[in-house]
């Protein structure tokens, strides 16, 4: 039988007032010491929440940032420790000595992390940040998506400090963004074998760069053929974009406009003379520049030499490969010359465009790089490297 309905009523009081002895009162579906209280520390039967969590609460949308592209070696811990250290090292820390991070949360499927800081002001000094080198590559750093400006501007600054020695972890001063904006440009069609520091190189010929970043696949590290940058000098951008858009290395054409635009975009009104100077100015760097892993070997590729229509004609091919040799001849002893054609259905076969000249020694092959790159042919700059010879033995002329 149940118990009388007064001793259920009186039974439930007594659990209500908390006075069940050894026990204290909860709120159902929490656990007991999920608000651990302090004596005294209640208001009625429910606890209430210190006001140091209730502000860390409030502002943690502010005390965060964003950091993308972190390579797969990532974990809490080691993004943890390396912006502690370089917001120590850059003189970062406000809020108190010690560690500037709380708390890391990744997602390593997608490579970024949310990096919680002790204070507003210090999560503002990490903006500087963005572009730092972690563990080999480039990570952005960004404010999350949850970021409330107004709001966040009533609880501490909201720009980086100007004072931030960012030379100390090898950051330019004034370049926290620098990618950013409408004068940010694209650079596509870039081959895959060049470095940061080559391609640098080719963009410089027309001022300094305030930011760059190559785009990298985050398995292999390998580039992937298109990168960003920005001028320090914000009137070169679209001659930058005239005189760099459209030249040809090899089998690819380079893109280069502003990001913010679609590819269609008009040249600026400038002196053709001018672009045209600047172009040649341009090519000749790019032309100079080498694949850094290339070694002197026996066989030199050529591009921009020929064309898939000029190799269709038997006799056209002939005189073609005739020339060849005795162009090429002149640089050393020739032992093969290989010129690809297209498919009698029409189709193009792997290395179509592009020469190869197997000479008997190495000495040959590099007069022959020398003396080719660069010269003019049939109104076209030729391009000459070094080819692997396992690839050529192997037939293998698509590289």
């Amino acid at each position: 039988m149940a118990p009388p309905a007064s001793a259920m009523l009186a039974g439930a009081a007594v659990a209500a007032a908390g006075q069940i002895p050894g026990t204290s009162p909860t709120i159902p579906g929490m656990f007991p010491n999920m608000f651990p209280l302090a004596t005294g520390q209640q208001f009625g039967s429910l606890p209430v929440m210190p006001v140091q969590a209730m502000t860390q609460q409030a502002t943690r949308h502010a005390r965060r940032v964003y950091v993308g592209g972190l390579p797969p070696t990532a974990n809490e811990q080691s993004v943890a420790t390396f912006f502690s250290q370089v917001m120590a090292a850059i003189g970062g820390n406000t809020a108190a000595p010690g560690d500037a991070v709380v708390n890391v949360y990744i997602n390593h499927e997608k490579k970024f992390a949310f990096v919680e800081m002790r204070s507003v002001e210090e999560a503002s000094n990490a903006m500087a940040l963005d572009g730092i080198i972690f563990e080999g590559a480039p990570v952005k750093v960004r404010r999350p998506s949850d970021y409330n400006p107004s709001l966040a501007a009533t609880l501490g600054p909201s720009q980086p400090s100007p004072n931030l020695n960012l030379a100390a972890v090898g950051l330019t001063p004034g370049s926290a963004g620098g990618l950013e904006g409408p004068d940010r440009i694209f650079v596509g069609g870039l081959p895959y074998y060049f470095t940061e520091a080559q391609i640098k190189e080719l963009l410089e010929s027309f001022g300094p760069l305030r930011g760059f970043d190559l785009v990298k696949d985050r398995e292999t590290g390998n580039s992937k053929g298109y990168a960003f940058c920005v001028y320090q000098d914000l009137s070169v951008t679209d001659i930058a974009c005239a005189a760099l858009n459209g030249i040809k290395m090899g089998d690819k054409t380079l893109t280069v406009r502003r990001a913010n635009q679609g590819a269609n975009q008009p040249k600026p009104e400038q002196e053709s003379v001018l672009l045209h100077a600047q172009q040649q100015i341009a090519l000749q760097r790019f032309m100079l520049l080498q694949p850094p892993s290339s070694v002197a070997t026996k066989v030199v590729c050529l591009t921009q030499v020929v064309t898939a229509d000029e190799l269709r004609d038997d006799d056209e091919y002939e005189d073609i490969l005739e020339d060849m040799r005795l162009e090429g001849g002149k640089f050393g002893p020739l032992v093969n010359v290989i010129i690809p054609r297209p498919r009698p259905d029409g189709e193009l076969s792997p290395g179509v465009g592009k020469v190869f000249l197997e000479y008997a020694d190495v000495d040959g092959s590099t007069k022959a790089r020398t003396g080719l790159n660069g010269r003019k042919f049939g109104g076209n700059q030729v391009v000459a490297v070094f080819y692997p010879e396992d690839k050529f033995a192997q037939g293998d002329y698509e590289g």
